[in-house]
């Protein structure tokens, strides 16, 4: 099988997938940057999502619908809402990350998430600040260029800096 690499049909599919069936989720980590605009490669879709068994139901629901193969055991560690969970069984890799290093919670996240080309995506400075806090050398050495295009994304989209509760509330 050849070697999975993120593009972002993966993401189109995702998102309509998971707007069918009505997913709570935010793309994380390169994936959600390079959705933003950051020129990286990544090997897997990452998302954050909240520990809910309705919500994990969801997922895996919408999952199936993409093509993965969801047996009982990958099933309960969605729906339970297991910290981290690899699913190799797709079109893709998908990442489903119910706790993010270095981010205290989905609710919070969500937050200052920005919505950016339809895709719901953590915030640029949750990113670097799970990136920051996995340890990861991988992860390390990407901190330094993800500061300099959050710099530049911010200028091009000063409006992505205010929170979801912001911009609803004006």
């Amino acid at each position: 099988m050849p070697e999975s690499k993120f593009n972002p049909q993966q993401a189109v599919e995702l998102y309509q997938a998971f707007q069918r069936h009505g997913v709570d989720y935010l793309f994380l980590d390169n994936s959600g940057a390079i959705l933003l605009g950051y020129p990286a490669t990544t090997q897997d879709v990452d998302l954050f999502v909240p520990k809910s068994a309705e919500n994990g139901r969801k997922i895996v629901a919408a999952l199936q619908d993409l093509g993965f193969s969801i047996d009982a055991s990958l099933a309960d560690a969605i729906i339970s809402g297991k910290d981290f969970v690899q699913i190799k069984s797709g079109p893709f890799d998908v990442d489903l990350v119910h706790a993010a290093d270095g981010i205290e919670s989905y609710v919070e996240a969500k937050k200052r998430s920005v919505v950016h080309d339809d895709f719901p995506v953590t915030a640029l400075s949750d990113i670097i600040a799970s990136k920051r806090a996995s340890g990861r050398e991988k992860d390390l050495l990407d901190l330094p260029l993800l500061e300099e295009f959050r710099v530049e994304y911010e200028r091009r989209y000063p409006r992505a800096l205010k929170s979801r509760r912001d911009i609803i509330n004006s």
